[in-house]
């Protein structure tokens, strides 16, 4: 990434740390994947119960891979092959210790803007898990939540839908058209996150890169 867009886009992710502030949720400013690496193994005591959901981002900074080192008591739905196992199991995630996730955009004013398939992403960043650590990348910062829907619409679920093999418009086209295929659509659900109810509980981990959809 160009030294200047760089600059900027720290400028951008400090003020949306700082707006977040007022919204009870801790922001952390990370320059480089492996920084956040870091980070996030820091906020994780060991022996801790740790979970996940469905991320490209997580993926891409090798988090899942640590955690796997033993240190951690890991439940991994991704890995099931066996549809009745791993929906059980993303059901089991909502009781953990850690949840970690990533989100599909970050306003400028420090809201956390999310459209999902399943929903168990989603149920675990609102409720369950005794802490949320999301991780998300510079080009997911937008100016508003109208702006955050339109990105996940056209920037985030046509890849998504191609990497899960979903029989969708948007998969064929690149463009959303708002589907209701039954079985592929992952516009089901559509969160904004304005406000954590708990202190301490919902931790972004900004990274200076693009990562993820």
């Amino acid at each position: 990434m160009e030294n200047n867009i760089k600059k900027a886009n720290e400028i951008k992710i400090n003020t949306v740390i700082k707006n977040m502030e007022k919204r009870n949720i801790t922001g952390h400013y990370c320059e480089t994947a492996a920084d956040a690496l870091r980070e996030i193994i820091s906020l994780i005591p060991e022996g801790s119960s740790v979970a996940w959901g469905g991320s490209v981002t997580l993926g891409q900074i090798g988090i899942k891979e640590e955690l796997k080192s033993g240190k951690y008591n890991v439940n991994d739905p991704m890995s099931i092959s066996d549809p009745a196992e791993a929906f059980e199991a993303r059901r089991r995630a909502l009781l953990c210790d850690v949840f970690l996730m990533s989100t599909n955009a970050v306003t400028m004013d420090g809201e956390l803007v999310n459209i999902d398939g399943t929903g168990n992403r989603l149920a675990a960043m609102m409720f369950g898990p005794k802490k949320v650590i999301i991780v998300v990348g510079a080009n997911k910062l937008v100016a508003d939540e109208k702006d955050a829907v339109t990105r996940i619409k056209h920037d985030a679920c046509p890849p998504n839908c191609i990497r899960l093999g979903k029989s969708t418009p948007c998969a064929a086209t690149g463009r959303c058209s708002s589907c209701l295929s039954k079985g592929n659509t992952v516009c089901c659900h559509t969160v904004t996150t304005r406000f954590s109810s708990a202190y301490d509980r919902m931790h972004v981990v900004f990274v200076n890169e693009n990562l993820g959809y």
